[in-house]
């Protein structure tokens, strides 16, 4: 094996790591991967690293910066076995990227504030992609993306040309029209119905946020960590009671709800 042991490791170290893993010489796991196989793992250790961000945890961040990094690699590694492109070809596209699109650093345009990089991008991204029409912006937006995202980046862009309430107020008649739209599915729709209404209540739930200037993902995250922290403050009561949740009627276990969420707003405002 052609790899020499040091006391500090650099991109070309990575890189032909992910070469001898790959070798018939290499990793069997790593010799019978595909990018479908490994598709989920990308997913996942991004979004660990996303965590490690949420939690101000630079240690942690910087071991997951680098498991996003072998993901990167891995796939480059791949396409490279195929002749297709290498990891030189992927650094050398993301370079010629950031050239192109700050022009008021590399070139002569001049901008005064963010707002204006931000259209200038906006502008070259359309020209570089060949877009012409919005409809092709909004297209451009990944499926891939988790649908409260998706769903969001495609109304800031619909903004962009002037599709858009006028202010919150809109918005949020929306969500009501949408509730009483998905209650008419409910009670006379069939389950596609019921799907569509859902999921316009949704779409119309995200508009609102991004009024508000809150991202959907984050805000339904921090209901999810809410929900499971009140969650655990209901089992301990019932456990400091000698109850079981699972043979308790709805009533007493709303009750109970209540409690913990009394509980949980008095300990929430003493640490505040």
């Amino acid at each position: 094996m052609d790899f020499q042991m040091k006391e500090q490791y650099n991109m070309d170290d990575l890189l032909k790591i992910m070469e001898i893993l790959r070798s018939p010489e290499g990793c069997p796991w790593d010799r019978e991967q595909t990018h479908q196989s490994i598709r989920n793992n990308f997913i996942e250790e991004t979004y660990e690293a996303v965590e490690a961000i949420d939690n101000n945890d630079t240690d942690l961040l910087k071991e997951e910066l680098g498991d996003v990094l072998l993901q990167i690699v891995f796939h480059a590694q791949l396409e490279k076995e195929k002749n297709s492109f290498g990891f030189s070809d992927v650094v050398d596209g993301i370079v010629k990227k950031l050239i192109v699109r700050h022009p008021h650093v590399f070139d002569n345009t001049v901008v005064s504030n963010s707002d204006e990089v931000l259209v200038n991008w906006d502008a070259i991204k359309k020209k570089t992609k060949n877009q012409s029409t919005q409809s092709e912006v909004l297209q451009s937006v990944s499926k891939a993306l988790p649908a409260l995202m998706r769903s969001a980046k495609v109304q800031h862009k619909a903004a962009k040309v002037g599709f858009d309430w006028p202010d919150v107020s809109g918005a949020l008649d929306k969500v009501t029209e949408e509730v009483c739209e998905l209650k008419e599915a409910i009670d006379s729709g069939s389950g596609e119905d019921r799907m569509e209404e859902l999921g316009d209540l949704l779409f119309s739930v995200v508009n609102v946020s991004r009024f508000l200037k809150v991202e959907p993902e984050q805000a339904l995250s921090n209901s999810c960590d809410k929900f499971i922290r009140r969650f655990q403050k209901m089992e301990q009561l019932a456990e400091e009671r000698g109850a079981y949740m699972a043979s308790m009627s709805l009533e007493q276990l709303d009750s109970l709800w209540n409690e913990a969420k009394i509980m949980d707003h008095s300990q929430l405002s003493a640490v505040e």
